[in-house]
């Protein structure tokens, strides 16, 4: 296979882990009853007047299963975090005692697990989609080698094996779906 394919594939390979870390990422994100700091990753908290994450103004602890700390690093920030976990819609209320803001996590109801699973498998979907773009990208990649001396059948060689790829990437989703969804409907 030629050079210029091989750098295709590999390129191909690369992106696609990307995007299987990334759709790992957003699983984790997803909270299955369990207390986790990840579940506050995406909350932006005033900081003199420019949003900053959360992770940044204080630490982020889950003393138990079913509750997360946040140790803000400067008391005048209490306010502000309490506020934007609200605004966050994380279907938790944080409570402020002056010193540390406590999150008590609710346990999920069987209605809220089967919403949250089908969350997981949008997430999913959107790995895949991003994998099989890939896929796309490459292959048109491999395609524009022909004036450059690669042969019809290196070409259909690269495709194939960025198709291996692929499959073997969107089995990778589907696992980490699986184990996902597992792990939302235990209780």
């Amino acid at each position: 296979m030629s050079e210029l394919i091989k750098k295709q594939v590999n390129d191909a390979k690369a992106l696609m882990e990307k995007a299987i870390a990334h759709t790992d990422n957003e699983l984790n994100k997803i909270r299955a009853g369990k207390a986790s700091p990840s579940m506050l990753d995406d909350v932006m908290v005033e900081y003199y007047g420019t949003p900053t994450p959360l992770s940044q103004v204080g630490s982020v602890n889950t003393p138990d299963a079913r509750t997360i700390v946040v140790q803000p690093w400067e008391k005048s920030l209490l306010n502000p975090i309490e506020k934007a976990i609200m605004e966050a819609n994380l279907g938790v209320n944080p409570q402020n005692d002056g010193v540390i803001i406590r999150i008590n996590v609710p346990p999920l109801t069987e209605e809220r697990r089967r919403d949250l699973v089908k969350k997981a498998k949008g997430e999913a979907e959107s790995g895949k989609i991003a994998i099989r773009n890939i896929r796309k990208d490459a292959n048109e990649k491999i395609k524009k080698l022909k004036p450059e001396g690669v042969s019809e059948d290196e070409i259909k060689v690269g495709e194939a094996d960025v198709q291996k790829l692929t499959d073997a990437y969107i089995v990778k989703v589907d696992q980490l779906t699986e184990a996902k969804e597992k792990e939302i409907m235990t209780v």
